[in-house]
């Protein structure tokens, strides 16, 4: 999947949602390619901060070039669930998943940082979550999924990989013991060679 592809996908929702005043940032593999190994992905995953006032304009915008439904997204704000779009050109799937009220997830969304998808095309920025938070989230991914994706597994190792001494290990530490992740974060630091576990 090319980057100018999932551009084409992704731009018109970021431009809806900066005109609605909607926040969000981009997680899932789109921001672990950024900061870690890429790799080809068929979908992109955001979190916002919906709030019911915004379906209506939100679907106006965005219903001639997506497929959306506005029942969904209302139940999923209802729910802090998700939804999701299909923009229509490229059949790249759109997940948005609603901010949820908890400590961590605030935390994360407060730590969302500007940067471009591809370093060699300058083009423009979006709000990404933070490698940090990318790897935690991945790690939660991994472990409700079975612990069994070595999607998931390989794209949290790439970014250990990638971003090494740039990353803030304390946060990463408490924020896993809080979220009972500390195991496998333990296990991705030595895999990823660079931090011995249980250090």
């Amino acid at each position: 999947m090319k980057t100018p592809d999932i551009v084409t996908a992704l731009n018109p929702v970021v431009k809806a949602f900066e005109k609605l005043r909607i926040t969000y940032y981009i997680g899932g593999s789109l921001a672990s390619s950024v900061y870690g190994i890429a790799r080809s992905t068929l979908d992109i995953d955001l979190v916002a901060n919906l709030k019911l006032a915004h379906v209506e304009p939100l679907v106006r915008i965005l219903e001639s070039e997506y497929y959306i439904d506005e029942r969904m997204i209302t139940d999923a704000i209802h729910r802090r669930s998700s939804f999701n779009l299909i923009h229509l050109e490229t059949m790249i799937k759109v997940d948005v998943f609603i901010l949820k009220d908890t400590a961590y997830h605030q935390k994360a969304f407060e730590r969302k940082r500007k940067d471009t998808l591809d370093e060699e095309e300058r083009t423009r920025e979006f709000y990404l979550a933070s490698p940090e938070d990318v790897i935690l989230n991945k790690l939660d991914w991994y472990r409700m999924g079975g612990g069994v994706s070595d999607r998931q597994w390989q794209d949290i190792l790439g970014v250990l990989k990638v971003q090494k001494n740039l990353l803030d290990t304390k946060y990463l530490r408490y924020w896993a013991s809080e979220l009972k992740l500390s195991d496998l974060l333990n296990r991705a630091f030595h895999e990823a060679g660079v931090v011995k576990s249980g250090l």
